[in-house]
């Protein structure tokens, strides 16, 4: 122990001053340095990550929606803001356009690979619903111009891996993970390239799996080759597994290196400072499937994840901001001529009809024309969407409804195959509110109220916390006395969707095409309230 004697008065407020400015400062690094999982608690799945000098991007799935493959940037591992999407239109095939009684619902685009190669980056994913797999070429994340290369099959859950001798590979498959080397100008395979990587990449998970090795994502680290996969072993939980090898051709041994939470699927990601993560998901209920970051501790040339096995509810990093607007935003509609036509929180469920949308023809409104007849909510065209948010969120809208037609429906929705759905009926020129609840498999009007105005302000809450995943719904004739109607939607995340809960703005026909609504605004916030 120190002993300090005090000579003057003087000393003792220094010291006492020294004390002060050493406990502000440890308290000040301790509120810096408080993230919290999940980094982002909103349907953000099948991760893939590179880091750039200082700055972190990350790729994602949101399959059937358009435009697709999202690209989010972060400068801390923290905090996250969409920049781009890898394609506008995956292609024009009646399941992606919801045409003809086909739709992509869980299809379309699946688990993305986001590399940087030589001043290049490259965002390859695949798709059941073509049969093909893509690879997105650009020098500029951010701004683009983008380059499509398109070839056949469809490698499900693949990495894509630039080798130090000029070769690139790429690996894929469920189980039995294959690999193959694919031409320089990525216009399709190497002939005679193919062959098996692991014969059971499950087997470090047991015997028994509900869900073979897949989530394929390689990477090198001082020198040697780590795959990391997921399975689900029966009775258990998603669980991380690791293959290890000297060259990348294998052999490769494999460890089980996470079985927590069921957080599993991603890869590793260091920091400039030499610190190491794993970024990986969960599943967690009707919000969809949330980010986590793990502490990578490398030991014996295996990376160790989590804190003593388990994974932390916080990390040495930033603290998390507000997911919004990053990750989703409020929207006025107004738009000034350098701004896009929306902002990249939206996307469209399915490929859109851009002749019957506008923020243009009617200045600060979004406006929905219907052009053709559709039976329901899953059917219709133009139906735009964003993201809900955990573990509390609200989404408000207002309408006008002068340009509808008989037999046309709008409003505002919890979309998923057993969505929510608030909006107003024109029936023979007189408007009712309709509220339908699907939880239960069957779409049932459960309530109904006239109206006799022009608009209607509409509003959805969903409450996650704890996965209780419930929502109401409300309406309002002017902004501020808002009155409950209908039941309770008890949101379920379901594999035919395979997508978290999103807010939705919809119009369509039942009758006839032709009518149109406005939406002036939709807000979003991450509270339940007035």
């Amino acid at each position: 122990m120190v002993k300090y004697r005090i000579r003057k008065k003087g000393d003792l407020l220094t010291i006492l001053a020294f004390l002060i400015t050493v406990m502000w400062s440890h308290t000040v690094l301790a509120q810096g340095k408080a993230a919290k999982n999940p980094i982002i608690h909103a349907d953000v799945p099948d991760m893939s990550m590179v880091r750039v000098g200082d700055t972190y991007y990350m790729s994602s799935t949101t399959m059937h929606m358009n435009p697709g493959v999202p690209i989010m940037k972060s400068n801390d591992l923290s905090n996250w803001e969409l920049i781009n999407y890898a394609y506008d239109r995956l292609g024009e095939v009646d399941a992606i356009n919801l045409e003809n009684g086909k739709n992509a619902y869980g299809a379309g685009s699946w688990a993305s690979c986001l590399r940087f190669h030589k001043g290049t980056y490259y965002v390859s994913t695949f798709s059941s619903t073509t049969g093909k797999t893509y690879i997105f070429t650009t020098e500029n994340l951010e701004n683009g111009p983008w380059e499509s290369h398109t070839f056949s099959p469809s490698y499900h859950d693949h990495t894509l891996f630039f080798n130090e001798d000029g070769k690139i590979y790429m690996i894929w498959g469920g189980g039995k993970l294959r690999m193959v080397e694919l031409k320089e100008d990525l216009s399709g395979v190497k002939s005679g390239t193919e062959r098996v990587l692991i014969e059971n990449a499950t087997a470090p998970s047991g015997p028994n799996v509900m869900l073979p090795a897949e989530g394929s994502q390689l990477f090198k680290v001082n020198g040697k080759y780590y795959l990391f996969n997921i399975s689900w072993p029966q009775g258990g939980m998603r669980t991380v597994i690791v293959h290890r090898a000297d060259q990348i051709t294998g052999p490769y041994e494999g460890k089980v290196m996470l079985q927590d939470k069921g957080v599993a699927q991603g890869g590793l990601i260091d920091t400039p400072e030499g610190t190491w993560y794993a970024y990986l998901f969960r599943d967690y209920g009707a919000v969809g499937r949330i980010p986590y970051l793990v502490p990578v501790e490398w030991v014996d040339g295996w990376p160790l994840l989590g804190e003593e096995g388990k994974v932390p509810d916080q990390l040495d990093l930033p603290a998390n901001g507000s997911l919004i607007p990053g990750i989703v935003a409020s929207d006025d509609f107004n738009r000034k001529k350098k701004d896009r036509d929306l902002p990249l929180v939206w996307q469209w469920n399915h490929n859109p009809d851009p002749a019957y949308w506008s923020v243009k023809e009617r200045k600060g409104y979004l406006r929905i024309t219907t052009s053709r007849v559709d039976a329901s909510l899953m059917e219709a065209k133009n139906t735009l969407t964003q993201r809900t948010i955990g573990p509390k969120c609200t989404g408000v809208t207002k309408i006008d409804l002068a340009g509808m037609k008989d037999g046309d429906f709008a409003g505002l929705a919890l979309l998923q195959k057993l969505y929510g759905q608030l909006g107003v009926k024109d029936e023979h020129g007189q408007k009712v509110l309709v509220m339908i609840n699907a939880d239960s498999g069957e779409a049932k009007e459960i309530e109904r109220v006239p109206l006799n105005t022009r608009s209607v302000y509409l509003k959805a809450t969903c409450d996650f916390t704890d996965r209780r995943d419930e929502a109401n719904f409300y309406y309002s004739l002017d902004g501020k006395d808002w009155k409950a109607i209908g039941s309770t939607l008890h949101m379920k995340y379901t594999l035919p969707h395979f997508m978290g809960y999103r807010f939705a703005l919809f119009n369509y026909a039942t009758k006839s095409p032709g009518g149109h609504v406005d939406f002036d605004y939709f807000h979003i916030k991450e509270n339940i309230g007035d």
